[in-house]
């Protein structure tokens, strides 16, 4: 629940897309991140389509946490389980802390609509350097419900009982 005595505080995003084959002009999924953070009021710093290698991927993680501006990573695609699916590893390899409940929590509310498909889904979620990292599939079905049932609340200050947002300045404690 949303509790307006509380006022709302915009997040810095950077929004990734991973994939070989996506382009600006047909990255559908970047796009329906992007418009939803955007309309949340949140402040996207960066958007950008990554290839599918660990070590790029990996690599730009790293610079993301480093980088003050920045302070939650979420992606799309790359979290299948086929050979270029390199993202929950890439994610994994940088996180200082997992957050194992979003991807819990995401391939249960998946469920709800796609069935057992969803466990193809390897959604993941942590810490690292003060910075959230999400990586959520590469569809628009998934991405809105990444959006739409999870992080629209836990990015959002005035969400209550708790939201991720509100312990931002603590996460490095």
């Amino acid at each position: 629940m949303i509790d307006p005595s509380i006022d709302f505080i915009p997040l810095k995003l950077a929004l990734l897309t991973v994939s070989d084959t996506r382009t600006e002009a047909d990255d559908r999924s970047g796009a329906v991140l992007r418009e939803r953070a955007e309309k949340a009021g949140h402040q996207v710093v960066l958007q950008r389509i990554v290839p599918d290698d660990r070590e790029d991927l990996e690599g730009l993680l790293r610079e993301l946490v480093a980088d003050a501006g920045v302070q939650v990573v979420i992606s799309t695609g790359g979290t299948g389980v086929t050979g270029r699916d390199i993202t929950p590893e890439a994610f994994e390899a940088v996180y200082e802390k997992p957050i194992p409940g979003f991807g819990e929590l995401f391939r249960w509310l998946s469920f709800q609509k796609i069935g057992t498909s969803t466990i193809q889904s390897r959604a993941t979620a942590g810490v690292a350097g003060g910075t959230y990292l999400f990586a959520l599939p590469g569809s628009t079905g998934a991405v809105k419900d990444g959006w739409d049932e999870i992080l629209v609340f836990q990015l959002d200050s005035r969400f209550r009982p708790c939201n991720f947002a509100e312990l931002i300045g603590r996460l490095e404690e």
